[in-house]
């Protein structure tokens, strides 16, 4: 695996989700953006899919959590600057349970510079894999 491939990936899709989340839904240019979003998002699964699904796998293994395994892009960070995760933003990443935490709230988001996947827990954050 080419990890600068990827981290580039990784930097293109949350620029457009930065650069869509600064449109309002009226914007012209909005359609436009969120289909070139939809489209580097459907490239990055088709090309790091498979590799990305066995390391989340591994993951899923590392915290005890038998929650299912999805598309590696759902559990993209919302940004670069990383300021969701300080503000504790919902919809960063993908909510699991697990036997090693129970009755915490946490969840799995994979960053960029570099391509980390990350176990954020309320206050505390925790490296889990970090691609080489």
């Amino acid at each position: 695996m080419n990890a600068n491939a990827l981290n580039s990936s990784i930097v293109a899709i949350l620029e457009k989700k930065q650069e869509l989340n600064s449109l309002d839904y009226n914007d012209e240019r909005y359609d436009d953006i969120e289909e070139e979003l939809h489209d580097l998002e459907d490239d990055f699964n088709e090309e790091y899919g498979e590799y990305l699904e066995d390391v989340l796998e591994d993951v899923h293994a590392k915290i005890k959590s038998d929650a299912d395994i999805l598309l590696p892009t759902a559990y993209l960070a919302s940004s670069l600057n990383g300021r969701e995760l300080e503000d504790g933003e919902e919809t960063e990443g993908v909510w699991v349970e697990s036997d090693s935490f129970p009755g915490v709230e946490m969840r799995l988001v994979l960053v960029a510079n570099p391509p980390r996947v990350l176990l954020i827990l309320s206050d505390q954050e925790r490296v889990l894999w970090t691609a080489e």
